[in-house]
């Protein structure tokens, strides 16, 4: 088994790192011609500390209650269902949404359907932004 010095050099192969050079100078290029076009100054205005608003307290709810027999009671008074509208203009005429009280409607279980969807599209038509259902846990 003899080896020849042609067949030993022929068998020995480098890699060919040429292309690779290329490469690396095409992208080293690329990287210097973009690279002073990424830093340039944006303006940008910042909020600054000023001082504190206190924010106002938030109104009391309304608490409106249907009982059982369809009776309506505005913070545990009586009211009949014609003064339902007229109070609650009172209550929203003219303000904006933060200032509205919330409505909190606790209904009876016992309360017929029909009189909730009255409340409510009364509600919805004067103009309450805020109504929460109370339940008894």
């Amino acid at each position: 088994m003899a080896f020849s010095a042609v067949a030993l050099a022929s068998s020995k192969s480098d890699m060919n790192i040429v292309p690779l050079i290329d490469v690396l100078l095409v992208l080293l290029i690329i990287f210097m011609v973009t690279s002073p076009l990424l830093s340039f100054e944006i303006p940008i205005d910042l909020a600054q500390k000023g001082p504190v608003i206190p924010q106002p307290d938030p109104p009391a709810p309304i608490n409106l209650r249907i009982d059982g027999s369809g009776a309506l009671f505005w913070n545990n008074l009586p009211l009949p269902r014609a003064a339902l509208e007229a109070s609650l203009q009172i209550e929203t005429l003219g303000k904006i949404i933060a200032d509205q009280p919330t409505l909190q409607i606790e209904a009876s279980p016992d309360a017929e359907y029909q009189v909730l969807a009255d409340v409510l599209a009364v509600a919805k038509n004067v103009g309450v932004a805020k109504i929460g259902f109370v339940g008894a846990l």
